[in-house]
């Protein structure tokens, strides 16, 4: 039942199999690729000690893969270690995060019972991270392990946020229950719930924008990281505050490299130096553009409007029809008037009778009135078709207001989104918060998101997007961007050759897990499309590095991918940090690793806990109080420990900060 990775090399005073880890350790708990991405993290980013408890036999996300989880799993820590290896014979492995940590304790079972989570030595763990797809089972395990040990460091994945809020909120209670007088900080650090697809959704909604910004909230703020193109020749671009990434796009090669961790010096550059920044003309750039007030959350909107406007109750012939029917019986009014000395509202109330045929024949009129009485009759003639139509409509309008939604006949400029599951669900809301016209395709008929997009009258195919006719149908040839975001990345790779090839220029993102595959996947796309752009994604490589630092007992106030990199914006206390602690900015900032974008100016007694939430809003109304993050740093100004700052880091800068202050909830 338990082994270790065969790859990773063999160092002095390793456990052996069968016995118990040391204090402090780390597990991981899941079942699919962000189980594996996150002790990959933890392992050769944090140099932390980790077991990872997968389930015995395939992942039942990847089916058409011959490896078992742990195989898989083996696979991955195995390439890790050979990239470390190879980064320490050039040179540049001075400073190991891994030295003096042995390799990931691998354990396989069916549940996280409490046998299997002693087994795993949770009663000794710094942290527990549970990350199954299932809710039911990471809620299950969650508060057996909260029972086994009242100090853990929880964090958990849940995709429903009003649940774990909730359960947050339990188990914090049970912690503080356990341990009286407990630091608050602690507390509000021993339970993390976190959504991958939460995490993902924003960045892989803005692959289908073009100069999109990615948005970071922090105390009601928003930071934009913005990506701008390559400048064309003689042409400034706006710094901004300051530049966050150099991008591997240049004015020659507009594409880029869409480079990863594994690219070198052909990837992209993060949190570059000014040296680095004011020598790479011509280069594209992600830059940190000014700050604007948080606005509380608005609801995604619905296509075609709210409620059930004439538009999509009645078909145009009809309502064509009805404004035909009603200036002819304006006409009749206005002939009235004039042939008559009838008062308006009697003319009128005559030819309405005349219409509806409940008016006495005018036998002794003048010959106007029996004229306009006979065209009246003939109007009505064509208003009771109109009316049996419009009732027909109606009830057809009411028995399908339950059904999907079809692509209208000339919608254009749209997005093709690709899977209903838990990312493409959180992906269409935010699509639908920018108001992008968005056009889904599914194959399941009882996929996650199919109530949400018939409640926002999403237009849906139903189909195999392997099979021809059903992207046609979604009208691809008039689309701005496709998103293929189903968990199978053959799938995704088939549905963007085939779009390719009815569109060539199409702007495409693609959800890859692979680093290897995804590198290869945009060379020969590159290759056989150079004037189009496209982007792969891969959810867990997006995911990982905040639930690792949820792990370490840190805040992260949100992860921008850099092409295929990561960037993090977190939150951290000066004190304790001697790289921050006692220096000015300008000290503090360390090119490739990290970089202090704000201060907290609060006073730590008045301070929000969790600079990512929104604050509340006065509950009269009145005007929201100033925050107290200061953007506009001077670079003279000197940290101090009572200080609360918001920095930009790499996921190895961050590690090397949080290396120095591993805190973890006080034993008793």
């Amino acid at each position: 039942m338990l082994g270790f990775v065969p790859p990773l090399p063999q160092q002095p005073g390793r456990p052996q199999p069968g016995r118990p880890p040391a204090t402090g350790h780390m597990i991981v708990c899941g079942d699919d690729a962000l189980a594996r991405r996150l002790a990959v993290e933890l392992r050769f980013v944090y140099g932390e000690r980790v077991t990872l408890l997968l389930p015995p036999g395939r992942d039942a996300n990847s089916p058409e893969t011959p490896l078992t989880q742990r195989g898989r799993a083996a696979a991955l820590f195995g390439r890790m270690s050979a990239a470390m290896n190879r980064t320490a014979a050039t040179g540049n492995g001075g400073n190991d995060t891994n030295a003096g940590v042995e390799a990931v304790r691998i354990m396989e079972a069916p549940e996280p019972s409490d046998d299997v989570l002693e087994e795993a030595g949770v009663d000794r763990a710094a942290a527990l991270a549970l990350v199954y797809d299932d809710d039911e089972r990471n809620i299950r395990a969650a508060l057996t392990a909260r029972r086994l040990n009242p100090r853990l460091r929880l964090v958990i994945r849940l995709y429903n946020r009003k649940l774990g809020q909730h359960l947050e909120e339990l188990l914090d209670q049970a912690a503080a229950v356990a341990m009286p007088g407990i630091d608050p900080a602690l507390l509000d650090a021993s339970t993390t719930v976190l959504s991958d697809a939460d995490t993902a959704a924003p960045a892989l909604a803005a692959t289908a924008l073009t100069g999109s910004s990615k948005i970071i909230q922090a105390e009601g703020l928003l930071l934009r990281a913005a990506e701008r193109p390559p400048p064309r020749p003689g042409e400034t671009l706006d710094p901004g505050l300051c530049t966050l990434a150099l991008l591997s796009s240049t004015t020659n090669d507009p594409a880029g490299s869409e480079g990863s961790d594994s690219s070198g010096a052909e990837g992209p550059e993060l949190l570059p130096s000014e040296e680095t920044v004011a020598a790479a003309e011509g280069r594209g750039t992600v830059v940190l553009e000014a700050i604007s007030r948080a606005d509380p959350d608005r609801p995604a909107t619905r296509m075609g409007g709210r409620g059930a406007p004439l538009a999509q109750v009645f078909s145009r012939r009809l309502r064509w029809s009805a404004l035909g029917v009603a200036v002819a019986a304006l006409s009749l009014v206005v002939a009235s008037l004039l042939t008559t000395e009838d008062t308006a509202v009697h003319s009128t109330y005559l030819t309405l009778l005349d219409l509806l045929g409940m008016n006495d024949p005018a036998e002794k009129a003048p010959a106007a009135r029996q004229i306009i009485q006979l065209l009246s009759g003939i109007a009505g003639l064509l208003l009771l078709p109109l009316l049996i139509a419009a009732v027909l409509e109606a009830f057809g309008t009411l028995r399908t207001a339950s059904s999907l939604r079809r692509p209208p006949r000339g919608l254009s400029g749209h997005v093709v989104l690709l899977g209903l599951g838990k990312i493409g669900t959180r992906v269409l809301v935010r699509l639908r918060e920018l108001d992008i016209p968005v056009v889904v395709v599914e194959e399941d008929p009882d996929a996650r998101g199919i109530p949400l997009a018939r409640s926002m009258h999403v237009p849906t195919v139903l189909g195999d997007v392997t099979q021809e006719g059903v992207l046609e149908a979604a009208k691809i040839r008039r689309a701005h961007a496709l998103l293929a975001l189903t968990s199978i990345d053959t799938t995704n790779l088939e549905a963007t050759l085939y779009a390719r090839s009815v569109k060539p220029d199409l702007r495409v993102a693609l959800r890859l897990y692979d680093d290897e595959f995804a590198t290869a996947v945009y060379r020969t796309l590159r290759t056989a499309h150079p004037q189009a752009l496209t982007r792969s994604r891969s959810v867990s490589h997006l995911a990982a590095p905040s639930f690792a630092v949820a792990m370490m007992g840190r805040q992260i106030l949100g992860a921008v991918p850099v092409e295929r990199k990561v960037m993090l914006f977190a939150a951290l206390e000066v004190a304790g940090h001697p790289q921050l602690e006692g220096r000015t900015v300008q000290q503090a900032f360390q090119a490739r690793s990290w970089r202090v974008l704000a201060i907290d100016a609060t006073p730590p007694a008045d301070r929000i806990p969790d600079l990512a939430a929104l604050p509340p809003y006065p509950p009269d109304g009145g005007a929201q109080p100033p925050s107290g993050l200061v953007w506009d740093l001077r670079p003279e100004y000197v940290l101090r420990a009572q200080d609360r700052v918001v920095i930009a880091a790499t996921r190895r800068g961050l590690a090397e900060l949080l290396r120095r202050q591993r805190s973890v909830l006080p034993q008793q």
